[in-house]
């Protein structure tokens, strides 16, 4: 007569490690889902790439994986297809952290939302309709403690070349003196006329964090907006870029980018000081990152700066001359989540 004993399967994910060696990050990455971002009555739905992981103590030999896609699916289920408020990006990768670490019942969650989405906007001259796309990043951690999301965009711009042009100015101005034309004329067509100098296609990203641990806080309420992000990174540059243009609108730009050339470094700064004045309500300890990367036109390579540090370390620079002996970075930052 066959056996009616049921055997439960083993939960190896709960054994034992053979070394017991905690694990900083353990978790899926590349995972595609359809979310819906945007304020109420303006909410579109975007392809997010999410990647979500927890600690994990030495005593456990794994997570458990499937836990992490039922969680991102109850996610998606209630900000997609049910009756939930329609989330940022930032908010939902902290919903999605807070579930996950209860779940796993892992001291510490971090979720990264990845996607793309358009912005509809006028050229600049001709103002025919055109279609930009910009990167939208949310990331969250959970912890006992609470939680901190960082709000971030990557958009692109124009750049213009100071030193090509400078130089460029210069062999002009020898030029036109020997054909007969005094300094002040000089002047004038150099105002006129704008100098032409070489270019870049640049990608700006700007990360703006908050600490979320105490609702009482006075920049809890401060609204970080991804459109105002966005015009802090196109400002930046020399000039916006549009992917449709008439003619006149191609003109517009790169006269512009050409009478405001700026350097990599320049475009950075000018970040920190969008953030600074924008976003002045954030607390210090508020965290900030900008980078700038420019795909060169004359040169093999392209060309990078970044400034990462909390709001207030940038505040003490820039408003009182006090640079600090460090910068903080995101993940020291992210890192200090519960301490």
């Amino acid at each position: 007569m066959p056996s009616t004993t049921t055997h439960s399967a083993l939960d190896v994910q709960n054994q034992r490690p053979t070394v017991h060696v905690a694990l900083s990050r353990v978790g899926v990455a590349g995972v595609e889902k359809l979310i819906r971002v945007g304020r109420p009555g303006e909410e579109v739905p975007y392809l997010a790439t999410l990647e979500t992981v927890v600690d994990l103590g030495p005593h456990q030999k794994g997570a458990h994986m499937s836990r992490f896609e039922e969680v991102v699916n109850g996610a998606m289920a209630d900000v997609v297809v049910g009756g939930e408020p329609v989330l940022r990006a930032e908010d939902l990768a902290r919903q999605v952290a807070v579930a996950i670490r209860d779940r796993q019942g892992a001291r510490r969650a971090e979720v990264r939302i990845t996607a793309r989405y358009p912005e509809d906007r006028p050229a600049p001259v001709s103002g025919i309709p055109t279609q930009e796309i910009f990167t939208l990043h949310g990331i969250a951690v959970a912890t006992d403690a609470g939680t901190r999301t960082v709000t971030g965009v990557t958009a692109q711009g124009m750049t213009a070349c100071p030193c090509a042009q400078e130089h460029l100015r210069d062999s002009s101005t020898t030029r036109l003196r020997a054909a007969g034309f005094d300094d002040a004329q000089i002047e004038a067509i150099l105002e006129a006329v704008p100098v032409a100098t070489h270019n870049q296609r640049g990608l700006g990203t700007l990360y703006l964090g908050r600490i979320n641990e105490d609702p009482t806080r006075r920049d809890a309420t401060v609204d970080i907006d991804a459109r105002a992000m966005v015009r802090v990174v196109e400002q930046s540059m020399s000039s916006e870029i549009y992917e449709l243009m008439k003619r006149s609108d191609e003109g517009s730009v790169v006269e512009k980018a050409h009478r405001n050339p700026r350097f990599v470094e320049d475009c950075v700064r000018e970040m920190l000081r969008g953030v600074v004045e924008g976003f002045g309500g954030l607390a210090d300890e508020a965290f900030v990152l900008a980078r700038q990367e420019n795909l060169e036109t004359i040169h093999q390579h392209d060309v990078v700066a970044e400034r990462y540090g909390t709001l207030g370390e940038l505040r003490a620079e820039l408003v009182g001359g006090v640079e600090p002996s460090s910068h903080t970075s995101l993940r020291e930052w992210l890192d200090a989540a519960g301490r």
